[in-house]
Order: C-alpha cells, then sequence, then structure tokens
C-alpha cells in the first residue's frame, strides 16, 4: 500500500475513528517501529509496525508468503524510477499488494522472499534476529586457508566491520572455485565486497536460503506459496528469538 497518515492508518483497522485516533496519538499512546509518535500526520505504510496501547494493530487482508527465484537483471523494489525490471514483474498473477521481504542484487539471482505481512517483514529483516542466508558463489581463483579464516572472522568493509560468517570451498576448477558462504546481515553488495576484499572477486551469485527457508527445485523466474510449515515453521524461529531477548532482558532487570 501507499503511505498514509498514520490516524488513517489507525481508523482503517478498525480501532476508532479518525479524530479519536488523532487524540490517542498526542497522548502518546501509538508507536511505529518502536517509537513513540505524536504527530498525527505522520506517513505509514503496511511494511511499519504499528501499535495502539501497546497492541499491534494492521489493516485487514489475506496474508500472502511467496518464494521467487529471481533472475538476475531484475531490481529488488515496488517502484522503479529507471524503467528497469522489478521483481513484481514476475509474479503479476498475484492479485494481492506485496512487496520483497529485503532486498537481492539486480546482477544476484535466488531465493526472494514476497509478502504483504509488515510485522513478518520487519522481523525477518530487523538485525537483531540474526537470520541466516546461504548463497552459493562462483569467484576467481581459489580461497586459502588464510583468506577462508579471514573472511569467517570478519573484515574491514568501507566503514563498518562485518559479522563472523562461513565460508566453504564447493569446488576447485582452473582458474576459479564455488563457495557456498552463509551470512546472517544484509548490506549492500555484501558478499561481493567480502570476497573482493580477500582477492576473489564474485562471478556469479545466488541465494539458496533464509533461515531455514531453501530454493529447492525452483526453476528460475518462477514462484510459488510458502507452504504453512515453511510459514510456521519462519515464524516459530523468529518468536524463538524474541523469546530469548525477553529473557536476556528480564535477567539483566533482575540483576540490576
Amino acid at each position: 500500500m501507499d503511505k498514509v497518515r498514520l490516524q488513517k492508518y489507525i481508523a482503517q483497522s478498525g480501532v476508532t475513528s479518525r479524530r479519536k485516533a488523532e487524540e490517542l496519538i498526542k497522548f502518546g499512546l501509538v508507536e511505529v517501529n518502536d517509537s513513540v509518535v505524536l504527530e498525527p500526520w505522520f506517513m505509514v505504510n503496511d511494511i511499519d509496525i504499528v501499535k495502539v496501547n501497546g497492541k499491534q494493530i494492521s489493516l485487514e487482508e489475506n496474508q500472502i508468503y511467496i518464494m521467487l527465484n529471481k533472475p538476475e537483471g531484475y531490481v529488488t523494489t515496488v517502484k522503479e524510477q529507471f524503467s528497469r525490471k522489478t521483481v513484481l514483474d514476475l509474479v503479476k498473477e498475484v492479485k494481492e499488494r506485496i512487496y520483497p521481504v529485503g532486498r537481492l542484487d539486480y546482477d544476484t539471482s535466488g531465493l526472494l522472499l514476497l509478502t504483504n505481512d509488515g510485522q513478518f517483514t520487519y522481523k525477518l529483516t530487523h538485525p537483531k534476529h540474526e537470520i541466516t542466508k546461504v548463497y552459493v558463489a562462483e569467484v576467481r581463483g581459489i580461497p586459502t586457508n588464510e583468506e577462508i579464516k579471514r573472511f569467517e572472522n570478519g573484515l574491514k568493509i568501507e566503514d563498518y566491520k562485518t559479522a563472523p560468517a562461513k565460508l566453504k570451498i564447493l569446488n576447485k576448477f582452473k582458474g576459479t572455485s564455488t563457495l557456498e558462504i552463509a551470512i546472517h546481515e544484509g548490506k549492500n553488495r555484501q558478499i561481493r565486497k567480502m570476497c573482493d576484499s580477500i582477492g576473489h572477486p564474485v562471478i556469479k551469485l545466488k541465494r539458496i536460503t533464509i533461515g531455514n527457508i531453501n530454493i529447492g527445485s525452483l526453476p528460475l523466474g518462477k514462484w510459488r506459496y510458502l507452504t504453512q510449515k515453511e510459514i510456521q515453521n519462519l515464524q516459530n524461529n523468529l518468536t524463538l528469538k524474541d523469546g530469548n531477548d525477553t529473557l536476556m532482558l528480564c535477567l539483566k532487570k533482575k540483576k540490576e
């Protein structure tokens, strides 16, 4: 959905009228993405997590969860100002308004999730959940044990250091190798920059796994709905991490 004023979003969710919604906002009873918002004209959409008096609200709609095997040459966005193909061009049969969960670079293929569930998107992309993403990369050269160790311990890239990762050599060829790489961050072109940093530029890159969801045998450019079991497994994983965070917070407060 396009962005709308916060008071309108609250009204459309069935909580109360626009006028009452404005009062709730001004009294500091409304949060957007865990921050109190005091302006009724604050703009939100269905990716945002909106809470009224501590309870999350949402617009009523049929929740959709899709797995897409994204080809290279598509941008992971809803709107594209340069008239390039977007991933939504590949799911035109879906009537509900959906959006990508996170990003996948223009020249990277593989697993991409799409949904209209804002809470699901927020949790799946929030850094605290550390959702593991696995990629298969064809690179120039063959990493040495020392280079693999550097890669896995974290690399200084631009203005940040990458979190610990995993790298396994799957195949070795003359002048190239195939690697399996697992990370839980999602910074712009991170794997390509990491491979550049150890002297093995990426030739081809494909994401195969997000959390416990694997691309499997889904053909390139095709999509399917996630099964109920896949959705539940992902949500259980997110809930478990939230539960651990809550436990740690309680223990910290008890200690204080």
